[in-house]
């Protein structure tokens, strides 16, 4: 069997390398579900999902670099389907700042993206940049994203025994590598935000070894958020929501947050919902430009036998005095 020119898609290999994981006795049953998907010409899709996309929305959209006037750095570190052997463990490091240049205002960040997935380790490194103008009451970013996408697949962890020979299935861990580019647009308001990116634009295809290929889907992201005053100052609403579709399949993401400010710090709760899915609680707080969030997920459909799934995010914002003597002023954000 020669799978050379063919693709196949990782997330399905790994919802039946869960099955494995049940059903260790059934050798054969996971040789053939392996075989199986090894020969399926589909295309594979890459983005890991972040709970809390409205503090991680660089990884979504590189608009966002330099879009507040603040020095950002975000980490999230995620972990889902606990109680499976290889479960999905996704980790995100970036920074981003504003800069001035010919009397206009622009944006640059870097991110590092890691995650290993079944048999299966991804990484991410990318450059952001932005271009910033104001329109009306608010500000427009228009960002471009360009990075090195990695693929690697180590099998060597698994023993099939003896009987099987199939050419198909790759014995030695492969890897391959891809330019990667992505574009998006952000809208911000005092009251509200808009955003749309597009991720893989140029649908790049990664080698691994001479026999398999995988092609990464572009991903079109559409984010939104809203601040909802109360009769208590101290008191607001944040609903926010998140649609992602490779035109395949479709994933919509629905967040409503408390918050509650004293004494220039911010807590706050809320519950996400996603459709088919799971729900989600967060929790997080902001303290001296310093914020951080838990997400702990349930899972609603077929898969919630797993023991759920865990999100830690940090992020640390601070205004830029790089030609001042004074230090630092930490300064605390809301949606934005």
């Amino acid at each position: 069997m020669n799978l050379k020119n063919k693709m196949f898609n990782r997330h399905n290999f790994f919802n039946e390398y869960k099955f494995y994981v049940l059903m260790k006795s059934s050798k054969c049953l996971f040789i053939t579900v392996l075989m199986l998907l090894l020969s399926a010409t589909v295309k594979a899709q890459f983005d890991a999902h972040f709970s809390q996309f409205w503090n991680a929305k660089g990884y979504y959209n590189p608009a966002w670099a330099g879009q507040t006037d603040l020095l950002t750095i975000t980490g999230a570190y995620n972990m889902e389907l606990l109680g499976f052997t290889n479960a999905p463990k996704s980790m995100y490091l970036a920074a981003d700042m504003p800069i001035s240049f010919m009397e206009k205002k622009h944006g640059v960040g870097l991110s590092l993206f890691s995650e290993g997935i079944g048999l299966f380790r991804d990484q991410l490194m990318s450059l952001q940049y932005s271009y910033k103008t104001t329109i009306k009451k608010g500000k427009l970013g228009i960002g471009i994203q360009a990075g090195s996408l990695k693929v690697s697949f180590d099998p060597t962890n698994i023993n099939l025994g003896e009987d099987t020979d199939d050419e198909a299935f790759p014995t030695n861990k492969e890897s391959g590598s891809a330019l990667d580019l992505a574009a998006g647009v952000v809208y911000t308001h005092a009251k509200y935000y808009l955003a749309f990116s597009g991720q893989h634009l140029t649908a790049p295809k990664i080698s691994l070894g001479e026999r398999s290929e995988i092609e990464i889907s572009p991903v079109i992201y559409l984010t939104g958020g809203y601040n909802i005053p109360t009769r208590n100052p101290l008191i607001t609403i944040q609903p926010s929501a998140q649609l992602r579709t490779d035109f395949t399949t479709t994933r919509l993401d629905l967040a409503g947050r408390l918050f509650y400010t004293h004494n220039e710090k911010i807590f706050n709760g809320g519950v996400i919902y996603t459709p088919d899915t799971s729900v989600a609680v967060c929790l997080g707080a902001t303290i001296r430009g310093v914020t951080v969030g838990y997400v702990y997920e349930y899972y609603t459909s077929k898969i919630s036998i797993a023991n759920g799934g865990h999100e830690l995010l940090i992020s640390y914002a601070t205004e830029i005095n790089l030609f001042k003597k004074q230090k630092n002023k930490h300064k605390s954000i809301r949606i934005l």
